[in-house]
């Protein structure tokens, strides 16, 4: 101030401010000397400029005044660490999904500014361990793809770990996990075992009597795709009885007659119940064995024989002919 005296003398005035306050220090060799004190902890996310209006006032009458804008940056520190939006994120997949298939995008924030809120995503843990050759992660844009072939009936879940971390110095970093769920295709047919198979069968068996055992291999999908029904094709005199949970005894569910079948081809499908369904076939030779349930039947009940006084003996006066069905020795006939 130009003036002398109490017109002279200059007090200092600021804007109100939580975090800045003046201060002075007298001197004789400086004299009075003005400072701007930090009075609270600054944080660049919250306000990253500061606005102060600095007014000097002297002791005239009237008093005289002059003002100056104090404009205050508050430079970043990598103070904060990236934040997910979600703590657990949660994928379902098909097991037959292709490679390069989205499985889920993850996303972080850094409240810093600059190089300290650029982000970069990695894959941190995987599990299980082969997992890690299954996903990717894009360091850019936080996109989960698939890079492998899922298989539920190998791993029906993954437990991925993801980081997210910041470019600062040092850098700092944040964490979520992803849950990807396998979802079942019905992918795998189901199998059929013959255990044990007990030919001929005598044509006289009877019913109930067991002529095999199989063992059906419930496919490895889940749910309806790994639920299996066993049938006996085509029709014939056998069925399926089940013994315990995937084991069949094919039995005898209606009388055989050698004579008018001597053999059957059995065939046993097993169909699981995806969309579509997948069978397997198991086939089966049933030969049957001869029985001597059959008599001796002459072509005609009775012979009317007109025979010569004079014939010389042992010429043939007839001649009578008798058929068994039965099979081999059984058939064979002889007469009295």
């Amino acid at each position: 101030d130009a003036d002398i005296g109490a017109n002279a003398q200059i007090s200092y005035t600021s804007s109100p401010s939580e975090h800045f306050a003046l201060a002075s220090e007298k001197s004789e060799e400086d004299g009075e000397s003005l400072f701007l004190v930090l009075t609270r902890t600054l944080d660049h996310e919250a306000m990253a400029e500061h606005r102060l209006l600095l007014t000097a006032s002297d002791g005239g009458r009237p008093s005289l005044s002059g003002t100056m804008e104090l404009v205050i940056s508050v430079l970043d520190v990598n103070d904060n660490a990236p934040e997910f939006n979600q703590s657990v994120y949660k994928a379902r997949l098909m097991e037959n999904s292709k490679t390069g298939t989205l499985v889920v995008r993850v996303n972080a924030t850094d409240r810093d500014g600059g190089t300290n809120s650029e982000i970069s995503y990695m894959l941190r843990n995987v599990f299980p361990e082969a997992g890690r050759d299954i996903f990717k992660i894009d360091r850019n844009t936080g996109e989960i793809t698939l890079t492998g072939h899922l298989d539920l009936e190998d791993v029906p879940l993954y437990r991925v770990q993801v980081d997210a971390e910041d470019r600062g110095m040092p850098p700092l970093s944040g964490h979520c996990k992803v849950v990807v769920e396998v979802l079942d295709v019905n992918d795998n047919a189901p199998e059929v075992w013959v255990t044990s198979l007990s030919v001929p069968v005598a044509e006289d068996a009877p019913l109930g009597t067991v002529v095999a055992l199989l063992s059906v291999v419930s496919d490895r999908d889940s749910g309806s795709n790994g639920r299996v029904r066993c049938t006996v094709w085509p029709s014939s005199p056998f069925g399926l009885v089940s013994t315990f949970e995937g084991s069949y005894s094919l039995v005898l569910r209606e009388a055989l007659d050698r004579e008018r079948v001597s053999e059957y081809e059995v065939e046993v499908r097993a169909e699981d119940g995806g969309a579509p369904p997948l069978r397997a076939r198991r086939a089966l030779r049933v030969p049957v064995s001869d029985v001597n349930d059959n008599a001796p039947a002459f072509s005609q009940a009775v012979y009317t024989v007109l025979a010569r006084e004079n014939n010389a003996a042992g010429a043939e006066l007839a001649r009578v002919w008798a058929r068994d069905p039965d099979e081999a020795g059984n058939g064979r006939v002889s007469y009295s």
